[in-house]
């Protein structure tokens, strides 16, 4: 059971206006008031320990907005790719991973959520990843905010579900039920000579001011509060691995689905495990 600081920071956000405070956070953070700027750029750094020395421009003159800042580009080589079937496609935090039992998902010890949910509905959809594999990986403010392919694939298939912008921190994650099915998400289904059919899944936050897409640009705003879908069968999206796919304006979670069969995950991935692009995911002879 959450202890009383975590059961009172998860009531506050119950209670907090959180898609106001995002609209409001979006606005502030593509502001390209130099007076602005100035301040809270090198305060964000500071304050979350930042590596400018990892990115393509150090600088923080350079950024017109913090939202550039925050989707900032990283210097040539800082994050080679694995010789590997499959890389992880962002730096961060291993939230949960691992079997999908039946159709259901874990997401902190207590918590589960169904496939059928994360992506919005579909049971047709779903019912290719029961019994598949997982991997949800958190974001902080201080990660590098790109998205990146973990193989090659083409897309077939984006939807944008609505939904609550619960922040998506690990005490949340033990303390509101279905969050990464509640939270506001961008779906997009992949299909891959090697592993078949997967989803990579863009979930949304507290603050979190938008998403967007290397195909589509920003999926949100605008939010609609209704699910939206998008289909690639006449424009082929094809993307190799390690290419960026998306970015967060402002951070949050991926979600990651593979089908029964496909893909076993190597060998020391668990909840808890620091995580950079790049590095293995799973190797073709760690395959079921």
């Amino acid at each position: 059971m959450p202890d009383l600081s975590d059961r009172l920071a998860v009531l506050l956000q119950y209670l907090l206006p959180k898609k106001l405070m995002t609209e409001f956070a979006g606005w502030c953070a593509a502001s390209r008031a130099r007076a602005w700027t100035s301040r809270v750029i090198p305060w964000f750094i500071a304050r979350y320990g930042v590596n400018m020395a990892e990115a393509a421009h150090p600088d923080v003159a350079s950024y017109a907005c913090f939202n550039d800042f925050f989707t900032r580009a990283l210097r040539d080589g800082v994050r080679p790719l694995a010789a590997a079937d499959l890389v992880c496609p962002v730096d961060g935090v291993v939230s949960q991973c691992g079997a999908i039992e039946g159709e259901r998902i874990l997401q902190a010890k207590g918590h589960t959520y169904s496939v059928r949910a994360m992506v919005g509905g579909d049971a047709v959809l779903a019912a290719r990843f029961e019994q598949g594999q997982f991997a949800t990986v958190y974001l902080s403010p201080k990660d590098y905010h790109r998205i990146h392919m973990p193989c090659d694939g083409r897309l077939v298939r984006m939807i944008h579900v609505p939904g609550d912008l619960f922040s998506v921190n690990p005490t949340t994650a033990r303390g509101v039920p279905g969050l990464f099915a509640r939270n506001e998400r961008v779906v997009c289904v992949f299909e891959s000579s090697a592993h078949g059919t997967f989803v990579l899944a863009l979930v949304g936050a507290t603050i979190v001011g938008s998403m967007a897409t290397v195909w589509h640009g920003l999926v949100n705003p605008p939010r609609p509060g209704v699910v939206r879908e998008w289909y690639y069968d006449d424009r082929p999206v094809t993307l190799r691995q390690g290419d960026e796919m998306g970015r967060f304006l402002l951070g949050s979670t991926v979600v990651l689905l593979f089908a029964k069969g496909t893909i076993r995950l190597r060998d020391g991935w668990a909840a808890g495990l620091t995580v950079c692009m790049g590095e293995a995911m799973a190797d073709a002879s760690l395959k079921s």
